[in-house]
């Protein structure tokens, strides 16, 4: 049987120390110098951690190549990083991939009931017909878990190694690799070593037919980032306006609609600014898109932050990556409060316009802006009534009109949040 030392490309695996403990027993097992009772020990802690892994990751059916499989689709090499989104690649890169699924197919192939009657120890009927308690999983959406397990099904079933590599290679064309690619959104963690990017495995599934109105918002939204992923010239954008009125979700929807076309979005706070360009240096040779999202976002007067994101969209000696562009929401127009005495200091200040300048230059920063603005009394009412709708809320168009109107009043005024608030009012009401 090969062994893992012959892996040249599929190396440094996540949850690498299970793997090579279970292959080790798997290459040793008829080995005489070993002592059995040792080796049916570490078979028993590699069972251990399949089932802690079946149970956080979701997965059921064979144990043993759900893992397998997992290691691959997360792998991120020269072979598999070549082959996300695009596909099959050209080059002798594939002879040195057809190696390593060599080796890998007979781990696949491996009976685990050698193991059994080698050490005298059981559970191998379980491992390859593992049930879950739950279909959920901790780690990703259920339509990644589900495309794995099948995934785990084909490769265990290819008859040749070339037909174990296609299907392989198939996956990084649809999903891609890794967590940028098995994963819509991520947000960011400063460590000592720089800035982490942490994948977020519950984003909502949001899409822009949900958000009621603002059609000509939504479409400029939506031309700019069909640009982007579809490799066009495309600005950084700034969705502005008042509070509840979809900013955010317009966002999150975009990522939902174009992520099976390579869109990937990563959350930062200004706080994190400063390690902006770590993050870039992570992402700028991906075969994926990224949004750079910031919510939220303003800034004080005494407030420096701002001048890290100036030098990263525009201005640095290093150019913004292709594959990047940022999208941020604001209550604010110009993103830097500009107060009264910015102008009334002029006659103080022979360089005061340099300062106020200076504030307006980050929005000028954002070739698409886009207002998001509080609807009129009609307006609301149609929102009102449209989710009203969706929820199946029967009630009298008028008393719900008029029940709206009084819900506004006190909750903050007239906004898609607050229509979206009172439907859910009336839904549990109704419960």
């Amino acid at each position: 049987m090969r062994s893992t030392k012959e892996l040249i490309l599929y190396k440094d695996f996540e949850k690498g120390k299970l793997f090579y403990n279970f292959t080790w027993l798997m290459e040793n097992f008829l080995n005489e110098y070993y002592n059995k009772d040792d080796m049916a020990a570490l078979y028993y802690e590699c069972y251990h951690d399949l089932m802690e892994l079946s149970v956080s990751h979701g997965f059921e059916g064979n144990l043993w190549h759900n893992f397998l499989t997992f290691l691959l689709v997360n792998n991120e090499n020269a072979y598999s990083m070549a082959c996300e989104i695009r596909g099959k690649v050209e080059g002798s890169i594939n002879d040195i991939a057809l190696h390593d699924f060599a080796v890998m197919k007979e781990f696949f192939d491996f009976d685990l009931h050698k193991l059994e009657e080698a050490f005298s120890v059981t559970g191998a009927d379980v491992l390859m017909h593992y049930e879950g308690v739950d279909k959920g999983s901790k780690v990703f959406n259920k339509r990644i878990r589900d495309r794995i397990c099948e995934l785990s099904v084909s490769l265990g079933k290819s008859e040749t190694i070339e037909e174990f590599k296609e299907n392989a290679t198939q996956f990084y064309k649809e999903f891609g690799v890794g967590k940028l690619g098995l994963h819509k959104a991520f947000r960011i963690e400063n460590e000592l070593r720089g800035a982490k990017i942490i994948p977020i495995t519950n984003i909502a599934h949001v899409h822009l037919d949900d958000i009621v109105g603002y059609d000509i918002a939504k479409e400029k939204l939506t031309e700019n980032t069909r640009a982007f992923v579809e490799g066009r010239k495309a600005n950084n954008c700034l969705l502005f306006g008042d509070a509840g009125t979809g900013k955010s979700s317009s966002i999150k929807a975009i990522v939902n609609q174009y992520y099976g076309q390579g869109l990937r979005m990563i959350e930062i706070y200004k706080h994190q600014f400063q390690g902006l360009n770590n993050v870039i240096a992570q992402i700028k040779n991906r075969n994926y898109k990224f949004i750079i999202y910031m919510d939220d976002l303003s800034f004080e007067e005494f407030e420096i932050e701002y001048k890290y994101l100036k030098a990263v969209i525009e201005g640095g000696l290093e150019k913004k990556p292709e594959n990047v562009l940022i999208y941020a929401t604001s209550n604010r127009r110009h993103l830097v409060r500009e107060n009264f005495s910015d102008k009334a200091q002029l006659e103080d200040d022979l360089h005061n316009n340099d300062t106020v300048q200076e504030k307006l230059s980050l929005v000028a920063r954002f070739g698409v802006q886009i207002y998001f603005g509080s609807p009129d009394k009609k307006e609301f009412q149609k929102i009102v009534l449209e989710l009203a709708r969706r929820n199946g809320i029967k009630m009298e168009e008028d008393a719900l009109l008029l029940e709206a109107n009084k819900w506004e009043l006190s909750h903050g005024g007239r906004s898609g949040r607050t229509a979206q608030q009172f439907v859910d009012y009336l839904l549990g009401k109704s419960c």
